[in-house]
């Protein structure tokens, strides 16, 4: 008996792609298939991260969350453009709910965050945490007496 379901269809195809080329083989291609909301721009100093992040539509500043923990950014939130008149010709401008984690290049201090929003772009900056206590560790030296 044939499956007249698309998706079951789909599901099947894409086991067997994953069986002939391993394990998790779509999550290569996620990025280009569904690209990740919101899109960010991450620029490193020696002892600073900026982040650039589009946000397009924001009119309440809690449509987005952000968390800094450690090495880790994660943003959550909404983009809602607000225009859903009419049929859609084009639409590049991605919109709806994202939960989205961002590996930092450096752990960054929790007591140092800035975030502010301008013409659609929300602006992070963090600083480096660089550790307050010395990792050089003196080692003493023992005297053994001569035989």
């Amino acid at each position: 008996m044939i499956s007249l379901d698309p998706f079951k269809q789909m599901t099947d195809w894409k086991k067997n792609m994953d069986h002939f080329f391993g394990e998790n083989f779509w999550n290569e291609f996620e990025g280009i298939m569904k690209p990740n909301i919101p899109q960010i721009n991450m620029y490193q100093t020696d002892n600073e991260i900026l982040c650039i992040v589009n946000m397009p539509g924001l009119k309440n500043l809690n449509q987005i969350d952000i968390y800094v923990n450690y090495t880790t950014l994660e943003l959550r939130g909404n983009i809602n453009l607000e225009h859903a008149h009419g049929t859609v010709i084009k639409e590049e401008i991605l919109q709806g709910v994202f939960d989205r984690k961002i590996d930092l290049p450096f752990p960054v201090r929790a007591d140092k965050m800035d975030a502010t929003y301008k013409n659609g772009l929300v602006f992070i900056q963090l600083h480096r945490l660089i550790s307050e206590t010395s990792n050089l560790n003196k080692v003493d030296i023992k005297l053994l007496e001569d035989e």
